[in-house]
């Protein structure tokens, strides 16, 4: 009977002109920091605590690069990886060594690759490099599951979430924190706002609410007007809004709907108005 895939998830960490290797002595390999999920972790989490845990350092999700297959003894390894940046201090020197990792090190780009142990890592590092070395972040989202429209009486716009909603938006908070998200933009209905709660909470940033991205008053131009600010803004943000809203955004970005699932998202990164990758994620 086949084994389930182990799945593990790595950042490729650039830095003035250099790239975050870690040693491992009990493969006496050079390669990215990484590692295996935790129960219950969405990989995006995994990806920054690996690295922290690794490195000592804190890091934010950049571009998606393809993943890593190859097989661990009886089972297939699946290793995700993203490019990713610094946030905050980038010494390593403190580093304490230990049995799993016993060296960290910036390593120039051009010298990379000579150090790096498995070809595999060297193929990631050359895709890391054809891509910029920061890019800008939109998170689109669809709000978490809300109490049904057939049996809410009062204002739709008063519709919260359901239990499981709840849970799913507790879920989301370390996703968007993984991608260093900096700036909220959600829609004033109540079960937009209780999606963005748990990560508003958790960082201390506050929620900008509109009504032109709710389903009663949002229309073309008015999502055209939100999303337009945000690029010009150039910051790390999230833009919760509702099904019926999503296609006017997606197709303002000029992105195909994928037709969100409740507290599903779709990750837009971008560069000087034009977008480099996205991704989606069910954080719930």
């Amino acid at each position: 009977m086949p084994q389930p895939e182990v799945i593990a998830a790595g950042v490729v960490v650039r830095s003035k002109g250099a790239v975050l290797l870690v040693h491992r002595p009990a493969y006496d390999d050079w390669s990215f920091p990484k590692g295996k999920l935790d129960r219950g972790e969405h990989i995006t989490t995994c990806a920054v605590r690996e690295v922290r845990e690794e490195t000592g350092l804190d890091v934010r999700l950049g571009v998606p690069l393809t993943s890593q297959h190859y097989p661990v003894g009886r089972r297939d390894k699946v290793v995700h990886y993203w490019a990713g940046r610094v946030v905050g201090e980038r010494d390593v020197s403190g580093y304490e060594p230990n049995k799993e990792i016993d060296q960290v090190r910036w390593v120039p780009l051009d010298e990379a690759a000579g150090l790096l142990t498995h070809a595999r890592d060297r193929d990631t590092l050359a895709e890391a490099r054809t891509l910029p070395a920061k890019t800008d972040v939109l998170v689109v989202l669809r709000h978490a599951a809300a109490r049904s429209r057939k049996q809410w009486r009062q204002d739709d716009r008063l519709r919260p979430l359901l239990a499981v909603g709840t849970v799913a938006a507790r879920r989301l908070a370390p996703v968007l924190a993984a991608y260093d998200v900096k700036q909220l933009v959600s829609s004033s209905s109540l079960r937009c706002l209780q999606t963005l709660a748990p990560y508003a909470e958790a960082t201390g940033r506050a929620v900008g609410a509109t009504d032109a991205l709710t389903e009663q008053d949002a229309t073309p131009e008015s999502v055209l007007e939100v999303i337009g600010r945000i690029i010009e803004q150039q910051r790390r943000t999230v833009l919760c809004s509702h099904r019926p809203v999503l296609p006017d955004v997606f197709a303002t970005l000029g992105v195909a709907d994928p037709g969100l699932d409740p507290g599903e998202l779709v990750v837009v990164h971008h560069r000087g108005g034009r977008i480099v990758a996205t991704e989606s994620h069910l954080a719930g």
